[in-house]
């Protein structure tokens, strides 16, 4: 995986020319724990990069959130094209800490692979009567099913959808620039598909709600929270909806810098998983 990510990051370099300078600092989002374009717990309708009509854009991004009884990492890469289509891919692994040690697990992480697919359908964040809408799909796979399959998981692997609408309104909060950012995902994935698809309790698809509202303070620095309603297919614990509370450093293009508060409720049996999100970004 370290491989994979530096090659992108040559390939970034080598890449630059081709990427487009017009949109505005941050218009492009951080990385989504799932890799696509967006905050930290919830994709937006933008696309990674800053390439605008017949560009491209590119990132790569390493995430970690700390809760003390558990760890994810996640680190992944996404592509863009024209403004209009993104290819993401992310990993993710799932640190079970003290849980595993207290249990005494067959193993002691668990992780997936996280294709995404996002399409802008129509309006700009900006520029448009209408915010601007996409629809993305991700297909993720999970690598680790024996733990999973064992608490009542279905499958180890699924795809899901989600459609985001989002708006930057100039001015909109007391002067500083106001985003919005609104999405409903179709999905079973269970604490983000780590746990598997599906479960003992439910197995059905679910209609899940996400939002984001931030505030650029200036050029550089935004300040904002995120909510993810999550499903709860799973007998054995309960899954609690996840929300952050974050701020971001955007001092260049190439260069994005996310650190949030997140407070993830129960995870695994184990309540008041709140703990530090921080997550790194190139792009162009």
């Amino acid at each position: 995986m370290r491989g994979v990510i530096c090659g992108l990051g040559l390939w970034l370099l080598a890449g630059a020319a081709l990427a487009g300078d017009g949109r505005l600092l941050a218009t492009g989002g951080a990385s989504s724990l799932e890799g696509a374009a967006g905050g930290g717990i919830t994709p937006w309708a933008v696309l990674t990069g800053y390439g605008e009509r017949d560009q491209w854009g590119a990132s790569a991004f390493a995430t970690r959130v700390e809760t003390g009884d558990y760890r994810l990492d996640a680190a992944g890469l996404a592509v863009a094209y024209d403004n209009r289509i993104e290819l993401s891919y992310a990993r993710q692994r799932f640190d079970l800490g003290s849980l595993a040690r207290d249990l005494r697990l067959p193993h002691d992480s668990l992780s997936q692979d996280v294709l995404g697919l996002k399409l802008r359908l129509f309006g700009d964040l900006i520029y448009d009567r209408l915010p601007q809408v996409s629809l993305g799909l991700q297909h993720k796979r999970q690598k680790d099913f024996l733990i999973p399959e064992l608490v009542g998981a279905q499958r180890d692997e699924d795809s899901e959808a989600y459609l985001a609408a989002s708006r930057l309104i100039l001015g909109g909060a007391f002067g500083y620039n106001l985003l919005l950012n609104a999405g409903l995902r179709y999905s079973r994935a269970n604490e983000l598909g780590l746990l598997g698809f599906g479960g003992d309790r439910r197995d059905s698809r679910s209609w899940l709600g996400e939002g984001s509202v931030a505030v650029l303070l200036d050029s550089h620095w935004a300040v904002g929270m995120e909510y993810r309603q999550k499903p709860d297919n799973l007998s054995f614990a309960g899954e609690s909806d996840w929300q952050d509370l974050f701020i971001g450093y955007f001092p260049s293009k190439r260069l994005s810098v996310v650190l949030a508060y997140a407070r993830l409720g129960e995870i695994a049996t184990l309540d008041n998983q709140d703990g530090v999100y921080l997550s790194i970004q190139g792009s162009f």
